[in-house]
């Protein structure tokens, strides 16, 4: 109560100075309301797997069965799914995880169409604003898988991609699933980033192109089970940077 009541008093303060209108203040305590519940949420689970990828693609396709079955294998090996908590990808990873008796969370973020949160998840949370979602996704997971996906999956891709890069988070496994799809932008990569040094050769090693969802299993179980008062981000360094 002491912490809100300073934090009141400190916007207060601004307004008077005449530093924010009323309209920032409004602004940005619904981004910290965001955050907060967000925060909140996040420290009742252990650090799983983040699975994103397309709200469009056909739940027959093939994507979307392996997102379910790699759901369903996270889950026999004791980990947390966590998606964006909508349809197609998302809800394949969700469903697979749920019927493997799974813990599964879906942090969904309402847009003007296709999004809604999907049935197959234990735990949920809404979100207003795209960048606090992305923040809850990130610090959930301990590793980090994307499926074929439009604009969306890109930027959560991309923003992970630099937080790595620049050192602003650990380098955590990062996994694109499916080489057909991405492997034509890991060449955009190499023959128009690369050579005019607007990326280095090793940082496209920070993620793996690949079509075994094996892997990934692999990989979080390496990590394993961090308790559920621990979170990989909460230290500069840590001892699971890979």
């Amino acid at each position: 109560m002491k912490d809100n009541e300073d934090i009141i008093n400190v916007w207060l303060d601004a307004i008077n100075q005449n530093k924010l209108d009323k309209e920032d203040v409004r602004r940005s305590l619904a981004y910290a309301k965001d955050l907060e519940q967000g925060l909140s949420k996040l420290r009742t689970f252990s650090q799983g797997v983040s699975i994103f990828g397309s709200a469009r693609l056909s739940e027959k396709g093939k994507y979307c069965r392996l997102a379910e079955e790699l759901g369903r294998k996270l889950a026999q090996n004791g980990h947390t799914v966590i998606t964006g908590g909508g349809p197609s990808i998302m809800e394949a990873a969700n469903k697979g995880a749920y019927e493997a008796g799974g813990k599964t969370i879906g942090l969904n973020i309402q847009l003007a169409h296709e999004q809604h949160i999907n049935p197959y998840v234990t735990d949920s949370m809404e979100f207003h604003y795209f960048f606090a979602r992305k923040v809850m996704l990130t610090m959930a997971s301990k590793v980090y898988v994307y499926f074929p996906g439009g604009f969306g999956t890109l930027d959560e891709f991309s923003e992970i991609l630099i937080l790595m890069q620049e050192g602003k988070m650990p380098k955590m496994p990062m996994f694109l699933i499916g080489k057909s799809f991405w492997k034509p932008l890991d060449r955009f990569f190499a023959t128009k980033m690369q050579p005019i040094k607007t990326i280095a050769p090793d940082d496209r090693k920070i993620y793996r192109i690949t079509d075994d969802i094996d892997e990934v299993v692999e990989a979080a179980n390496k990590i394993g089970h961090p308790s559920i008062y621990e979170n990989i981000y909460d230290h500069g360094k840590s001892k699971y940077i890979i």
